[in-house]
């Protein structure tokens, strides 16, 4: 059965595919080598697996350079001896070494093409460490034009963090930039002026003051982290720490703020531990018990480094102190503290192979507000929090972007896909299913890089339901789904328009009052009722627009 299910569906969606690719081709971006190497599987990536990072580097404030070196262990998959790693200018590798060999290599663009020595036997674990300097990338506007950002504090003390999602972080160190394969483990030294102080990701290891007037931090992360979740957040940091009794025991949760905030601090961030008990309710153990987790003041709004959220949000409720939702449920917490932090689950736990398939980070977080939004003030909060994010919905291009050239698709990811997940609930229909279902995505692909097609399976699994025009509609086509109607008699006929081939979803309805369920295709059907004159009254946590045909 399953297999004759698959080839009914398997030609309607490829069909589909093909019409979100001419959708995708109309933004005529035009993709050059560059975009390749970064956002693709290369052959000079693909015959290793990254084992560790040790990052050892040198922040100068005084100059903005950072000098210093990664470390790699790698596991060798196939016989080659060619090695891309990713460093991008200003920066420039200035020596690559393994077992005492220093190594020739290459540069074209943001990739370095390092020769070794000899052909790598599959199934040995070998390492090289890879030194570079230079002043890196000025973050234009973090973080979403990423770098360094360089400012000072209120005291004129520098203060000064990395943000570089999409742009990669190669923009200020060297690794293996591309989010298939995340290292096992790293540990990250970072060296500063000692009246300063680096907050890194994981645990802090030691910290060793030097005769030069700089200490080093010590920081060691044990679970497997992408790219762009490791951070370097440095100023006159001054800290305070709880233990949080969570679903896995005690978490260790600390706080970084610069001097001057600690007060506010310590009333703003009472919103972590709510912020935890919230989403381990819906989305089981936070993934990090062993590098805990800590929420870091910087000089930007806030990003989601993994066991080291940052935050810019002013101290305050809201997005800035706006509500995104402009329905007054937003300005019940902290925007920042709650989104950035639920990407732990969906993003950091769970980490898409490729960023075109960005949404499974942003649909799943812009959803998860709503349901922090729930779990405090209930179930009608929650959704008129997530039905008011609709307005920010351009529709402009499709969700699922370009993939193998680092293209992420339309911004609609985060309130169209948080409204898609809304949907999707409304369809499930069994409160419990739903929280089972989102609670086993994080168990079942827990510490795991991921594709669009392993979670669409999985839902449409857990679902029983065959949920591909579903995601066609929503994740790779701009229209929104319209239920064209009318009244014969006692009868309601209905259908779906503006519509992909095939889509087929239920929907909750009111007839004169009285609530039921439809299942509209694409064809018309119809439904027999006793009254003449209907009304028809849609149930408004379904992201559909509807028409009534009239003579």
């Amino acid at each position: 059965m399953r297999i004759l299910c698959f080839l009914f569906f398997i030609s309607s969606f490829i069909s589909n595919e093909i019409k979100a690719q001419q959708l995708l081709d109309k933004q005529t971006i035009l993709f050059t080598r560059q975009d390749s190497l970064r956002g693709s599987i290369t052959k000079e990536r693909s015959w290793w697996d990254l084992k560790q990072y040790h990052l050892n580097i040198k922040v100068n404030p005084a100059d903005s350079t950072i000098t210093g070196s990664n470390t790699i262990k790698y596991l060798v998959l196939q016989e080659y001896n060619i090695m891309q790693i990713d460093l991008q200018p200003p920066l420039e590798i200035t020596k690559v070494i393994q077992n005492g060999n220093v190594l020739k290599y290459r540069r074209d663009g943001n990739a370095y093409f390092i020769d070794l020595v000899s052909l790598q036997k599959p199934g040995t674990l070998n390492e090289l460490t890879v030194f570079y300097q230079g002043k890196p990338k000025v973050a234009k506007s973090p973080p979403w034009d990423g770098g360094i950002t360089w400012k000072r504090d209120s005291n004129s003390k520098p203060f000064i963090a990395s943000s570089c999602q999409g742009i990669g972080a190669s923009v200020w160190w060297p690794n293996k930039d591309h989010m298939y394969d995340e290292v096992d483990d790293m540990y990250i030294s970072v060296n500063v002026p000692s009246d300063l102080m680096d907050v890194s990701n994981g645990r802090l290891l030691s910290v060793k003051k030097l005769k030069n007037g700089t200490t080093t931090y010590n920081w060691y992360v044990s679970n497997p982290i992408n790219n762009y979740g490791v951070n370097i957040n440095i100023g006159d940091y001054v800290s305070f720490s709880e233990k949080y009794k969570g679903e896995k025991g005690i978490l260790d949760c600390s706080y970084y703020v610069l001097r001057a905030d600690l007060a506010k601090a310590k009333k703003q961030f009472k919103d972590a531990p709510r912020m935890l008990k919230a989403f381990e309710y819906w989305f089981g153990p936070y993934p990090f018990y062993k590098d805990g987790y800590k929420l870091v003041e910087v000089p930007y709004l806030g990003m989601e480094h993994q066991s080291s959220v940052t935050y810019g949000n002013g101290f305050q409720n809201g997005y800035l102190g706006h509500d995104m939702s402009s329905t007054g449920w937003g300005l019940k917490f902290d925007f920042i503290i709650i989104h950035e932090s639920g990407h732990e689950w969906f993003a950091n736990n769970i980490t898409y192979k490729d960023i075109a398939d960005m949404w499974i980070h942003e649909s799943f977080t812009n959803y998860a507000e709503s349901l922090f939004v729930e779990y405090y003030y209930g179930k009608n909060a929650g959704a008129e929090y997530v039905r008011g994010t609709r307005k920010d919905i351009k529709n402009d291009i499709p969700i699922i972007g370009h993939y193998n050239v680092n293209n992420e698709g339309s911004g609609d990811m985060y309130p169209k896909g948080g409204n898609m997940l809304h949907t999707l609930r409304q369809i499930v229909n069994d409160d419990a299913k739903w929280r089972s279902i989102l609670r086993g995505l994080n168990s079942t692909f827990y510490h795991q890089t991921v594709t669009t097609k392993q979670i669409e399976d999985y839902l449409s699994e857990q679902t029983g339901m065959d949920l591909n025009p579903f995601f066609n509609q929503y994740l790779r086509d701009t229209r929104i789904p319209t239920l064209e109607y009318y009244f014969e008699k006692n009868k309601l006929v209905y259908r779906w328009t503006n519509c992909v081939a095939n889509f087929s979803i239920p929907i909750k309805i009111s007839i004169n009052g009285v609530e039921k369920w439809i299942k509209p295709e694409t064809n018309w059907k119809s439904e027999s009722y006793s009254e003449e004159n209907s009304k028809l009254i849609i149930d408004s946590n379904f992201y559909i627009t509807s028409k009534l045909i009239t003579n």
